[in-house]
């Protein structure tokens, strides 16, 4: 029994670091607001056709 409680123990700190990370991270840590452009090749807005149109 010894064993299990030292790996719930071990599990439970483990566990406590990564929220206490995620807390700090949410705390101390603000986002910089920044434009975002993203270049779309105009080949991808109108692909060519292949084939014709006529029935």
């Amino acid at each position: 029994m010894p064993t299990l409680f030292r790996f719930l123990v071990i599990c439970a700190v483990i566990a406590g670091s990564i929220y206490g990370a995620m807390w700090a991270l949410v705390l101390f840590v603000d986002p910089q607001p920044r434009d975002v452009t993203i270049r779309i090749p105009p080949e991808r807005l109108n692909p060519p056709t292949t084939g014709s149109l006529k029935p």
